[in-house]
């Protein structure tokens, strides 16, 4: 196992000691992120509105949601360095587009591809927490075990399944 990579026990211990700081309300966070995910969403719509339409009405409303997403995207990145933010936005955005996807998928009758889809689209979800919570540096992310990601890893091992097992136990989005 590469050194560089913590344990599960080590994840949930530095989970575990972030929570009794009080720096983090991982429940709340959580239904931030997907709120943010779908504050993406609305930029792309009114960015094609926009563009099909040709009315400059809609790029201020995408200019208006754009600041409200930048805002509360502040509330879970607060400290980052280079290009953390960006990586941040791009990882909840494409497990957003993953779960949309996949959910087509799923409507048309295709659960394997459905799954394989909604796998990929967790693990990314994952990796974002992943980074903001400083458990994974996000210089790193090229070294995580690349079959993680494969459809026919049916463990979920490596890296990436032992931050997915960690994220299961950390947010609980039905705690109140």
């Amino acid at each position: 196992m590469d050194k560089d990579i913590l344990s599960l026990e080590e994840l949930i211990q530095k989970v575990d000691d972030m929570k009794k700081k009080d720096k983090l309300d991982l429940s709340s966070d959580q239904d931030l992120t997907i709120a943010l995910m779908n504050l993406i969403s609305i930029e792309e719509h009114f960015f094609f509105t926009g563009a099909k339409t040709g009315k400059d009405k809609y790029y201020d409303m995408l200019n208006e949601i754009r600041g409200i997403r930048k805002e509360l995207l502040k509330k879970i990145i607060k400290d980052y360095e280079g290009e953390v933010w960006c990586i941040s936005k791009h990882l909840l955005t494409a497990s957003m587009r993953l779960m949309e996807v996949g959910t087509k998928q799923l409507s048309l009758g295709r659960k394997d591809e459905a799954k394989d889809l909604f796998e990929k689209a967790y693990a990314l979800y994952c990796m974002f927490w992943g980074v903001n919570m400083k458990i994974i540096d996000a210089s790193e992310i090229k070294k995580i075990d690349e079959q993680a990601l494969n459809k026919h890893d049916e463990t979920r091992a490596g890296f990436l399944g032992r931050l997915g097992d960690l994220i299961k136990r950390a947010v609980d989005c039905c705690i109140e």
